[in-house]
């Protein structure tokens, strides 16, 4: 009687009995590990309470369902002669493709461990992706206590931020506090052009110079130990003060170098004793977008016609 039923089947589909007997025990096969699968996660999900529990048995279960299900249609429809050497193979390929985003952390992390590009306690910025303090170095992942985004001028949000080691391998790494732990920030100042520039630079000289003090001596014996490792140099690491001309009036820019963690205080202190300096020098006003009528016979102007 199977042989009529394989000879009804082969006229009606055009199957060969060697083909519909894959084509039967693969589906048998399928609906067993498919209820398989079904009992042991109605197990789990009435014995487990936990929803992260949950959802880690549940992604565990379906990728090994599937990964049994192609081993069995392997075996059924290429039949291949299985030895050890063959299975380690399989599995080990099943277990790169699976897992190729672990694999690659590990790879980055091996590299922070050589390499070092990053340690806990600096503060670095990734390409294309958020700046923070490296609070924790683990094998797969780093932890960044995020800095910036919608808070100004590098001040942490409060946010823990978990980055695969990955990125070190494909990402650049911008390393705020790598062996010279000092940036250099700029302060526009924009006064009028009828205020006298002079005594205002000067002003701004005498501020820079004092929040600097400290900080310049430091960033020249941190200068000298980056020297041996890297081809850093400045000619001049005290505060600086350019003059330019902007559309409204002279702009002063002070350069100075600060810590990464305290640029906003700094700037902080810097622009309140700005504002207190300006206060007590009638010659010198800020500058700012304004619009401006003017008459030119009202002024004193003479007409042409």
């Amino acid at each position: 009687m199977l042989d009529n039923i394989n000879a009804w089947i082969e006229e009606f589909t055009g199957l060969a009995p060697t083909t519909q007997h894959k084509v039967f025990v693969s589906l048998i096969a399928i609906i067993f590990l498919w209820l398989l699968r079904f009992l042991i996660k109605r197990i789990i999900c009435n014995k487990t309470e936990k929803v992260e529990v949950r959802y880690r048995w549940r992604k565990t279960i379906g990728y090994t369902y599937m990964f049994l299900v192609f081993l069995v249609l392997f075996r059924v429809w290429f039949n291949p002669r299985w030895d050890i050497v063959n299975i380690v193979a399989l599995v080990a390929a099943a277990i790169i493709i699976s897992l190729q985003n672990l694999i690659r952390s590990l790879a980055g992390w091996f590299a922070l461990v050589w390499m070092r590009p990053f340690q806990v306690g600096d503060r670095i910025q990734i390409e294309d992706g958020p700046t923070g303090d490296v609070i924790d170095i683990r094998i797969f992942k780093f932890s960044l206590n995020e800095v910036g985004n919608w808070v100004h001028a590098d001040q942490s949000t409060g946010r823990v931020m978990h980055v695969p080691n990955s990125v070190v391998l494909n990402k650049t790494i911008i390393n705020f506090t790598e062996t010279f732990p000092y940036i250099w920030i700029e302060l526009p100042v924009l006064i009028t052009f009828e205020s006298n520039w002079q005594e205002a630079k000067g002003a701004l000289q005498k501020i820079a110079d004092e929040h600097s003090m400290k900080v310049s001596d430091k960033a020249k014996a941190k200068l000298d130990d980056a020297s041996k490792h890297y081809m850093i140099y400045y000619r001049k690491l005290t505060p600086i003060i350019y003059t330019s001309i902007d559309a409204c009036g002279v702009l002063l820019t002070m350069r100075l170098l600060v810590e990464p963690h305290r640029r906003r205080d700094c700037e902080h202190a810097i622009w309140e004793n700005v504002l207190a300096e300006f206060a007590q020098h009638e010659d010198i006003d800020f500058a700012y977008p304004t619009t401006r009528f003017y008459d030119h016979a009202a002024e004193g102007g003479k007409l042409v016609r």
